[in-house]
């Protein structure tokens, strides 16, 4: 169905990142506890870290199936209950969600704004946000890009989220992400962009005046 309401602060729709937004970057002590699952040898965090991101994009983007990312990472293949373990880890990192964040969303919820989640995240972690309560009560939709097969910023990841909204006009919705990049090409598109630095201060102002008169329920 098309949305058609026209707002007065001239958004239809929100179409956001997860990670960096609405979810919360792990803490050392996350990433160290994954280091030590994965037995990373002399515990040095750097090196693990660029291990785990280096294959990473093809892991979001449903490329790598768990065993053949974790292999990349640890250089063998581990196995089946230490795939488990790690898996599980690695989701749980980034479940956390910023609450001031939150509650702007279920301001923009309950003033009728669909909301629209578009991250970039292994089919795994997928699942997970799926069975949060907030990705029930305020998503109308979550694209993750492991199920596109295509991650930001691919023009085609912003054109099924677009799709995803109803909203016909691109320039009606509103994108906010943290990475500059994804930002600068759903502006291409015609998407409004919200760079997002940490400051929800920022997300509400471009909101309004949509929320002024909502509450959270």
């Amino acid at each position: 169905m098309t949305h058609t309401s026209v707002s007065p602060n001239g958004v239809d729709a929100l179409l956001l990142d997860y990670n960096g937004v609405l979810g919360l970057q792990p803490s050392t002590g996350m990433w160290t506890r994954l280091a030590d699952l994965a037995e990373w040898p002399d515990r040095h965090l750097p090196s693990f870290q660029e291990a785990f991101w280096a294959p990473r994009n093809a892991y979001d983007a449903g490329e790598l199936s768990d065993l053949a990312y974790w292999a990349k990472v640890l250089g063998h293949h581990p196995r089946a209950r230490w795939l488990r373990t790690l898996r599980a880890a690695d989701s749980a990192m980034w479940i956390r969600t910023d609450p001031r964040v939150l509650d702007i969303l279920y301001r923009a919820r309950a003033a009728g704004l669909p909301l629209v989640l578009l991250s970039n995240a292994p089919a795994h972690l997928g699942d997970v946000l799926d069975a949060t309560d907030w990705r029930r009560d305020l998503m109308s939709d979550a694209l993750y890009s492991a199920r596109l097969g295509r991650c930001k910023p691919d023009w085609a990841a912003y054109e099924h989220a677009l799709a995803a909204t109803g909203v016909a006009d691109p320039g009606r919705v509103l994108f906010v992400d943290d990475r500059e990049d994804n930002c600068r090409a759903a502006a291409e598109l015609g998407l409004r962009a919200l760079h997002y630095t940490g400051q929800p201060a920022d997300l509400e102002h471009q909101l309004l005046p949509a929320l002024a008169n909502s509450t959270r329920t």
